[in-house]
């Protein structure tokens, strides 16, 4: 490790300890791990302020949830696994599902078959990013596995193992039917890949769909939109006709100076053809595309309660839970909260995929990797550290959480949670649970098609946690404030900005 990349580590674990000691705020913490270039796009994060919509485990004890391990599996378990035994191997994430269900199974399942114990520390998401880096920058092996967040790649790439390349060349510790093929090559690319290099193997998947009233939709007569033009058409149809019912046409998640904001006005740009940076890798929010799709997001304002303005995706979860939006294009995640217990919309909610795009922009004539495409998403992967003392225990575990098995039983168990791979879009566990009620797997058709057609990603640099969090949704806080004469003032303050800081990154 050069002394450069060995000071900057120390510069990341510093900032993160202080905020987690409450001596710098959000802001401050954000900007500092911009000058580092490290971002937060997981968009789960505690930290973010979202926390996840997960309702806790679902369908406890049933067939949903009962283990369907493969009968080769359970001896590679016992026989490679088990060559292990007596070993500990450890991890720190956040609280998303997936580390939930492997806490939840790992010691009666996973320990009992190899004797490898499991120790899962779940913490919030700028501790997890603190322990990696002082892990990674001493080379201390103290962890075996890194969560990351898909925005981290670049810092930890090289103190991963490939996860292709350990299964390769180490096929006496390869698990039998892993099935690589398993995982869509969107969500590889988007979540786990940088420089050519597979960082980790995807874990988690927030991604936008659309979800919408079909009672009022039946009620008035509209079909599921198609397209943009087909969805601002529902939602001012739905709003004029139900306004005066407490029901307005959408919801948003549009909080000044917070990360939603951007959320929000990303899945606008990218749906009228629009990138946040041009293949110039030039700020381009303010060309004509842009200031189609924010005049968008501003025509949806019109329809949306007043207090969107105020919230982020908790406040925009709960106001389409409490029956007040007619429709949403956001988090796929919330859905099965509409089928909760303190839901108001139970059984009448309906997931599709997001309407295609007016104008899409190639990834080619967009810059810093940015993939434009209406389902924005957030993911994570988990990753071998290169520096564990327990390499190929670690390896064992990894590739059991993330198995074809455990994978679809994440979903079941995990309250509803994004699928990973595709096998877990068809078992039957999965599917038996794709009915009104906690832990629902209706919306996962709509996640599948988003995912392996329209998955968006943002731009893959490092002052994008700056420009995201500090810059984009500041401006535009502004100018839903009326404190901008028109849209391109606003981005056009944007630009200057965005420019100056992706600057160093051209």
């Amino acid at each position: 490790m050069s002394l450069k990349d060995f000071d900057r580590k120390t510069y990341i674990a510093d900032t993160a300890r202080a905020f987690t000691a409450c001596r710098i705020g959000k802001r401050e913490f954000m900007r500092r791990m911009a000058l580092a270039g490290v971002g937060f796009s997981g968009f789960a994060s505690t930290f973010l302020g979202r926390g996840r919509p997960f309702g806790g485990l679902t369908h406890v004890g049933t067939e949903l949830t009962a283990a369907e391990t493969p009968m080769d599996v359970k001896k590679w378990l016992s026989e490679v696994g088990g060559q292990f035994k007596g070993t500990t191997i450890r991890f720190t994430s956040e609280a998303t599902p997936p580390t939930i269900v492997a806490n939840q199974i790992a010691k009666d399942e996973f320990t009992a078959a190899t004797g490898i114990n499991v120790e899962i520390e779940i913490v919030p998401l700028e501790q997890v990013l603190q322990k990696a880096t002082l892990d990674v920058q001493g080379q201390l092996g103290t962890y075996d596995l890194y969560y990351l967040d898909q925005s981290w790649m670049a810092t930890f790439a090289q103190d991963t193992i490939d996860p292709l390349e350990k299964y390769k060349s180490n096929p006496e510790l390869a698990m039998p039917g892993f099935n690589w093929d398993d995982f869509s090559k969107p969500l590889v690319d988007g979540i786990s890949m940088y420089d050519g290099k597979m960082v980790g193997i995807p874990f988690d998947i927030p991604i936008f769909i659309l979800m919408y009233r079909k009672d009022l939709y039946d009620k008035h007569g509209i079909g599921v939109p198609a397209n943009m033009e087909e969805y601002m058409a529902a939602v001012k149809a739905v709003d004029e006709a139900e306004r005066a019912n407490g029901i307005y046409g959408t919801t948003g998640q549009l909080k000044s100076g917070h990360y939603s904001l951007n959320c929000d006005w990303t899945a606008w740009l990218w749906s009228q053809g629009g990138s946040v940076f041009d293949k110039n890798k030039m700020f381009s929010g303010g060309d004509a595309e842009g200031i189609a799709g924010l005049e968008y997001m501003l025509e949806l304002v019109k329809h949306m309660p007043p207090a969107a303005k105020t919230w982020t995706w908790d406040g925009e979860g709960q106001s389409a839970t409490q029956g007040t939006a007619g429709m949403l294009i956001s988090w796929g995640e919330f859905f099965p909260g509409f089928d909760g217990k303190d839901s108001k919309v139970v059984g009448l909610m309906e997931a599709a995929h997001p309407p295609k795009e007016t104008k899409l922009r190639a990834p080619a004539d967009a810059g810093f990797g940015e993939i434009p495409h209406i389902g924005h998403q957030g993911g994570s992967a988990l990753a071998l550290s290169a520096y564990s003392k327990n390499q190929d225990a670690a390896w064992i575990f990894m590739q059991w959480v993330c198995s074809p098995d455990v994978m679809a039983r994440v979903s079941t168990l995990g309250g509803g949670a994004s699928p990973m791979r595709l096998s877990s879009f068809k078992d039957p566990r999965v599917l038996a649970a794709a009915k009104v009620g906690p832990g629902t797997t209706r919306h996962f058709p709509a996640i599948e098609w988003t995912i392996n057609n329209a998955m968006g990603s943002e731009p893959d640099m490092p002052a994008w946690a700056e420009i995201s969090n500090n810059v984009i949704p500041v401006e535009l806080g502004k100018l839903l404030a009326g404190q901008y004469a028109s849209p391109q003032q606003c981005m056009d303050a944007i630009k200057a900005k965005a420019d100056e800081l992706a600057a160093p990154f051209r």
